[in-house]
């Protein structure tokens, strides 16, 4: 084996080590040397590759980032022909298959979240731009993030165990968040009128004599 291919090797033991020590111990309990013994490799073989645990965290939300990346680019070409917002399906359809996997992106972001909260900053860009090309793309821009959070609250609750909700269910919920037909109709209603706000008097009453 190379020395390219042993760094690889290492870094991936590595980073699945950080994913169990996490997940079987909690954060608080992620050090070096857990990482270390858990992956079965040197202090020294880990330090090479990674400083200290900050970077450990920033390459383990980086892979995720990056799974999260290379699932929707294979829903985005896809959706282009089939919906007439492709940002948005190609989002609900990345998060229906991630709510389907370990919640290793769940062990990730806690982790990240009590270490370094500015870790998840990675996240963030990725989501903000997301958002700008979900909004650009729909006739009802809010109408559009509402079915994106709905997505996201759906899928969130199954990465982090929080809701029973069978499998089933949750993936019809997906699917209704996916047909555009669904949403036509919401689209199309007529805005309700703001009621106009009363006025005020503000002149002091004047008191009747007697």
């Amino acid at each position: 084996m190379d020395n390219i291919s042993r760094s690889e090797r290492t870094r991936k033991l590595v980073l699945e080590a950080a994913l169990a020590v996490i997940s079987r111990d909690g954060p608080n309990r992620l050090t070096l040397e857990a990482i270390a013994k858990e992956a079965g490799v040197s202090k020294g073989g880990l330090l090479h590759q990674f400083p200290n645990k900050i970077a450990v965290m920033r390459a383990l939300l980086e892979r995720q980032v990056a799974f999260f990346n290379d699932v929707r680019d294979k829903y985005i070409a896809e959706a282009k022909e089939n919906s007439a917002y492709p940002e948005l399906a190609a989002h609900i359809a990345t998060l229906r298959e991630t709510s389907l996997q370990p919640h290793s992106i769940a062990v990730a972001f806690l982790g990240a979240l009590i270490e370094d909260p500015q870790l998840l900053r990675v996240s963030r860009d990725t989501d903000s731009a997301r958002n700008d090309g979900i909004r650009a793309e729909a006739n009802d821009p809010d109408l559009a993030m509402l079915r994106k959070f709905a997505a996201n609250g759906l899928a969130l609750s199954h990465i982090f165990g929080l809701s029973e909700t069978s499998k089933e269910e949750s993936m019809r919920l997906f699917d209704r968040l996916l047909d555009d037909s669904q949403w036509v109709r919401s689209e199309k209603a007529p805005a309700i009128p703001k009621a106009k706000p009363l006025a005020k008097n503000n002149k002091p009453t004047k008191r009747r004599e007697s």
